[in-house]
């Protein structure tokens, strides 16, 4: 199946290209029976895992032999691509392991391991929860054959019970997409999209962590992550991050440097009127052609190309100047 078969072109690029390997050719998919168990001299686990904030449902098979290790496992999986390809990491992963080891295995380590390079993730955001459900049916597996409930495994702290979030989950996604608010986190994660008592204090049932909480302060470790690196830097500030008085004054640097004297050669000058930031990520420079600029043809073709080319490759890409 082609990538732009399933989803928009600027979409699908969101998705490694493991994932979309998995999503059509699914290396473990399929069954194994008590046959296949007799074969081989080891005991067969079925587990079942519905994940009920999106509707999808996994099943998973492991032969265990008489050392407590995964010696074969398959899946079955009724759901979206990346459901499918997040289960398939999540057998590999199993294979070859003890139990007592499998169940150690994250949601976080199967999204890792289908990443194409460690620092770029391997799904959207909005698809992480879909490897929350490969970490629960290992640790319903493990349950059965251990004789233990699959709580006894929890190592990671659930946010959103409803949609199996965990903590670390939530607080990685929001630092990868720089989330700004907890219905970017709903959007992302699908924490606080059903019965909503994760959101803030106040809901039908008491929780130790609130998305609200989580967000203020991986937001507080960001903001002093960002103000280290502009110590490190030597106290440069990105123009971006500016207030209005620094961008102004950025912006007048710049301008006497490598274009006021351009434009008095020729009789001309030019002053900033006006910095705005637009919504839609933009920096807007407002400006006033002096003296014999103010009337010559080019100010609003070449000479402008020039100033806002001079002034995106010193200050920021996004800049936009406008004459008036």
């Amino acid at each position: 199946m082609a990538k732009n078969d399933l989803i928009g072109g600027a979409l699908w690029d969101a998705y490694s290209n493991k994932v979309s390997e998995r999503m059509d050719n699914p290396t473990h998919l399929g069954v194994l029976t008590q046959k296949d168990a007799d074969e081989k001299g080891a005991k067969l686990i079925v587990a079942d895992y519905g994940a009920e904030s999106c509707g999808d449902a996994v099943r998973l098979y492991w032969l265990v032999d008489s050392n407590d290790t995964i010696i074969d496992a398959k899946f079955k999986s009724f759901g979206c691509g990346t459901a499918i390809a997040s289960s398939d990491m999540m057998v590999e992963l199993c294979l070859n392991k003890k139990v007592q080891d499998a169940v150690k295995i994250t949601n976080l380590d199967v999204e890792h391991a289908l990443r194409d390079d460690p620092d770029t993730p391997a799904v959207p955001g909005q698809k992480m929860h879909c490897s929350v459900m490969a970490y629960d049916v290992i640790k319903k597996a493990a349950g059965i054959y251990l004789g233990k409930d699959a709580a006894d495994f929890e190592s990671e702290i659930i946010v959103c019970e409803c949609a199996r979030v965990s903590l670390s989950t939530i607080k990685e996604v929001i630092k990868l997409n720089d989330l700004k608010s907890v219905e970017d986190i709903t959007n992302y994660t699908k924490a606080g999209a059903f019965c909503k008592s994760c959101i803030k204090p106040g809901g039908h049932e008491k929780r130790e962590y609130y998305l609200v909480d989580i967000l203020a302060e991986v937001r507080a470790e960001m903001d002093k992550e960002s103000v280290k690196k502009v110590a490190d830097k030597g106290g440069d500030i990105a123009f971006a991050e500016m207030t209005m008085v620094q961008k102004v004054k950025a912006i007048d640097k710049v301008i006497d440097a490598n274009i006021r004297p351009m434009l008095m050669m020729d009789g001309g000058d030019m002053e900033i009127l006006d910095i705005k930031d637009t919504s839609d990520g933009f920096i807007d420079v407002y400006i006033r052609y002096l003296g014999a600029c103010s009337g010559c043809a080019s100010g609003a073709t070449g000479t402008l190309y020039a100033i806002e080319s001079v002034l995106q490759e010193q200050l920021d890409s996004k800049i936009r100047v406008l004459p008036i």
